[in-house]
């Protein structure tokens, strides 16, 4: 008979957990178990005794191997997981190569695949012989794309690779359209590919290679795709796509261009790689010294909860898969600290109040979920999805992401794949850093969330018409709060705003933050009613706020207020005019009477403007178009000299106490930043 040997610690029973364990263990710090499945089982078989302990799951250090979903259940609660006295535990869902089974392809018959300036660089991996067969296929991605996992991915050196493309730093613009190959958004129902023509030679190089894909905005420069080339047509110097694009192809715009990638041929920089899948060889140009290689393989979350409670994950490493690495559906009070998330092919981390496989009325159950102290990058898409709440009640989730830093997402997709994705109730960014991204930093959805203390910076920096922090097209979602952020050095290729309230959208108090550099405007209202902006700073900006009427004006943006358009769908799915809405956003009751296309209530107020070139920014068309937009208030300082920050040349936007803004403006309060931005708190 087994004896189970355990050590309580602070009214915890502990368990142990090694990669040089054993399962047939029992769980004590001399025999500990080797996954972290069996810790669970054996914690649910101590519970069906009786009692209800908490207990400590704590990992020894080592790479731990996921090649199935760890999963908990409703029945599981009070556990803790966590690293043992901080040693570095990782659970990665790849499997690592010895870097010499990758050998050099000059000669052997297959350096003929590659140029001969390159192939004295290229090394292969014979991945079938090592018994590794399953290599993904390529699919599309890109804007309203299903959101699937990747393919298998190299990493190597702990850093992402990318598939071998041409050109390697650059873009090609699109020719002369000849089938813009329209799509089912479009009422049209052909559903082939686009015919365009190109005016480069390069194509004419790639004879090897017959899974070639082109990734580009096609059509706007805020809707990024990736589809497949059926056809190359190097007589004619056309392209033919197998796949159409939601809107069609388009030119002409500074955005409408291409890059084509997997293409064996084009192994030729550092990062570069392509995998043969018929013969199972992995090829990728040597970057230099190899210390690890790691492909990727695992599809499915590391860990799912599902409807558990008072579940703490703390200091694991989550690395190298291809989809997302937690999920946490219908969980309560549950938390991950001081964790990393990298390396992943999809978002990292899924945090909804919706159990899986629930019926209707057991859909909303989680509340104070979140993760707190982590780091989230190199991720396939976006950073964290963040939901919970009941939009039919208005009650509030409270779940979280706190002191948390999330850049170089958007490995893949590129466009609407948030650093946070943010949606449902009552639910809080704060603290952050989010940085590193083609497009948006938050994308909200929802009601009465609040977004403060967080720094975004570098983020827009390749798309177009584009916010850090964005919303739209319902107006039904307001009571959001967005104070003490600070926004700068945001992307200015194209059309780039900080907080953009797009297509109408309202209600949004925007408190306390600091704009510099931020964008070809800060900060713009599109449509929208209900925006209030008070006390914050605006510093080095070509322009301070935009404001438009294009519910009224612009042919476009019209049928969003007409009878059956998007607002009406949007508002009657709440019954906006029935308690808690009317109630609660008394002026959304009368939004049909109070004339939705034109902005109302947008008040500016207590705000500074330092070096602003324009502070309105008015677009505006057509009936009441010399009406303002705007209640911007007298109490609003504009001025090219420095107001009294504490340090403006070191970017230390904190206002000095005996500054003249305070006696300017009246009830200007101070903005606390050095508040913002993750914090040192100990969870």
């Amino acid at each position: 008979m087994t004896c189970i040997i355990l050590i309580s610690c602070s009214s915890k029973t502990i368990v142990f957990v090694s990669v040089q364990g054993n399962d047939s263990g029992d769980g004590s710090f001399k025999k500990p178990f080797k996954t972290l499945e069996k810790a669970l089982d054996f914690i649910r078989e101590e519970r069906l005794k009786g009692g209800s302990k908490p207990f400590s799951v704590l990992m020894r250090g080592g790479d731990y191997p996921i090649t199935r979903t760890v999963r908990f259940t409703e029945e599981d609660s009070c556990i803790t997981i966590a690293s043992y006295n901080n040693e570095k535990v990782r659970f990665t869902g790849g499997v690592s190569i010895d870097p010499s089974n990758a050998i050099p392809v000059s000669g052997t018959e297959k350096e003929k695949l590659f140029s001969k300036e390159s192939r004295a660089n290229i090394l292969m991996v014979h991945l079938k012989k090592l018994g590794i067969t399953d290599y993904g296929d390529l699919h599309p991605v890109g804007f309203k794309r299903p959101e699937k996992p990747t393919w298998m991915e190299l990493f190597i050196n702990g850093k992402p690779g990318y598939l071998s493309k041409w050109p390697n730093d650059s873009t090609v613009q699109i020719g002369k359209i000849i089938n813009k190959g329209l799509f089912v958004a479009d009422e049209d129902s052909s559903n082939i590919g686009c015919i365009f023509t190109y005016a480069v030679e390069q194509p004419a190089k790639w004879e090897k290679s017959d899974d070639i894909w082109i990734f580009g905005y096609f059509r706007y420069g805020w809707a990024d795709d990736a589809v497949k080339l059926a056809s190359i047509d190097t007589q004619n110097k056309t392209f033919t796509t197998l796949q159409p694009h939601r809107y069609g192809f388009g030119t002409g715009k500074p955005w409408n261009k291409w890059y084509a990638y997997n293409i064996i041929e084009e192994t030729d920089r550092p990062g570069e790689y392509c995998i043969d899948r018929n013969d199972g060889i992995l090829y990728f140009y040597n970057s230099g010294k190899i210390e690890s290689i790691e492909v990727s393989v695992l599809k499915d979350p590391f860990i799912t909860m599902n409807g558990s409670s008072n579940i703490t994950v703390k200091g694991i490493s989550f690395d190298c898969a291809r989809g997302s690495a937690v999920e946490m559906l219908g969980t309560n009070d549950c938390l991950f600290t001081d964790c990393s998330f990298k390396n992943l092919g999809c978002y990292a981390v899924n945090i909804d109040d919706k159990i899986a496989d629930a019926n209707e009325s057991n859909s909303v159950a989680g509340k104070k979920n979140g993760l707190a102290n982590c780091s989230v990058y190199q991720t396939g898409m976006g950073g964290i999805k963040l939901c919970g709440g009941d939009r039919q009640t208005l009650e509030p989730a409270e779940n979280f992401v706190r002191n948390c830093t999330i850049h170089d997402f958007n490995r893949i997709a590129k466009t609407y794949c948030a650093g946070i994705k943010i949606s449902g109730v009552g639910n809080r960014i704060s603290n952050n850093e989010i940085f590193n991204s083609p497009h948006v930093a938050i994308l909200l959805s929802g009601n009465d969330h609040l977004i403060e203390y967080n720094e975004i910076h570098d983020v827009c920096r390749e798309t177009d018409d584009v916010g850090a922090l964005y919303y739209g097209r319902n107006p039904s979602e307001r009571g959001h709060i967005v104070q003490f952020n600070y926004f700068h050095h945001l992307g200015d290729a194209h059309r780039t705003t900080a907080v953009y309230h797009d297509d109408g959208a309202c209600g949004m108090k925007v408190h306390g933050n600091v704009f510099y550099q931020a964008g070809t405007f800060p900060v713009l209202i599109g449509g929208g009613s209900d925006n209030v902006y008070t006390n914050n700073i605006f510093v080095d900006n070509p322009v301070g706020i935009k404001v438009d009427n294009r519910l009224q004006a612009f042919e476009w943006a019209k049928p969003m207020i007409a009878p059956g358009g998007v607002a009406e769908q949007k508002l009657n799915e709440v019954h906006y005019d029935q308690p808690p809405y009317s109630t609660k956003y008394p002026e959304l009751a009368k939004y049909w009477e109070e004339d939705p296309s034109f902005p109302k209530r947008n008040k500016i107020d207590r705000n500074v403007f330092v070096n602003v070139d324009q502070v309105i920014l008015k677009v505006h068309e057509g009936v009441n178009a010399d009406k303002p937009f705007l209640d911007f208030s007298e109490n609003n300082l504009i001025t090219d000299d420095d107001p009294g920050f504490v340090d403006l040349e070191k970017l230390n936007f904190k206002l000095k106490e005996t500054a003249e803004v305070f006696k300017i403006l009246q009830g200007f309060e101070q903005i606390p930043f050095e508040k913002i931005g993750p914090q040192i708190i100990e969870e």
